[in-house]
């Protein structure tokens, strides 16, 4: 690991696990709320409305913020980035591919956002519409964005963690485990 400082370099280096393990509680909790209001609608028959998941229970009006929601677009889009250089080989690549569905969804909160503060809608529409949502209701299209991204990030950590001996030369972090010498269940040489 390199000796380089900066919020960047500690990031991507001796705080890499930690700041990884934070961002997925963020994430973990933002799909809890998904599922949560996808339970209310497809089991309990609430109609979507009242469907609020759990802190729109509590405070309805965030459900209908466009600022929470662009608010949490941009927490994600900035967590990617930045732990972004702290991945190498095949992580580095699906961390990528998790940044740039994540910047498309950013841009499709930042329009529902600004048709919002505006009360200009696009596409002819009686409330802020995104371009995705053109095909798909808008709960079902945040489960797909939430899925597309989430998916590609899981699969960078798993492959973070388990670095490949050449992705290992590369890795700036100390998120992997330690290499083996040996297989697990074949006993250790010993020296005579």
């Amino acid at each position: 690991m390199g000796q380089k400082s900066g919020v960047l370099a500690l990031v991507n280096g001796r705080y890499h696990r930690v700041t990884l393990r934070l961002f997925l509680i963020v994430v973990v909790a933002h799909w809890a709320e998904h599922l949560v209001q996808a339970y209310q609608i497809w089991v309990l028959n609430k109609p979507r409305p009242q469907a609020r998941g759990v802190l729109g229970q509590f405070w309805p009006w965030l459900v209908s913020s466009e600022w929470l929601h662009y608010g949490y677009a941009i927490v994600m889009l900035v967590f990617l980035f930045l732990l972004f250089p702290g991945f190498s080989g095949r992580s580095k690549v699906w961390w990528g591919i998790a940044l740039g569905l994540q910047f498309w969804h950013h841009i499709e909160h930042l329009l529902l956002l600004i048709q919002a503060q505006t009360g200009t809608y696009f596409f002819g529409g009686t409330v802020p519409t995104s371009i995705a949502q053109l095909v798909m209701p808008r709960v079902e299209l945040h489960l797909f964005y939430n899925s597309v991204v989430f998916i590609p990030m899981v699969i960078a950590m798993y492959l973070h963690l388990r670095p490949t001996p050449a992705e290992r030369a590369n890795v700036t972090c100390d998120c992997a485990a330690p290499q083996a010498s040996f297989s697990p269940g074949i006993p250790r040489p010993t020296t005579a």
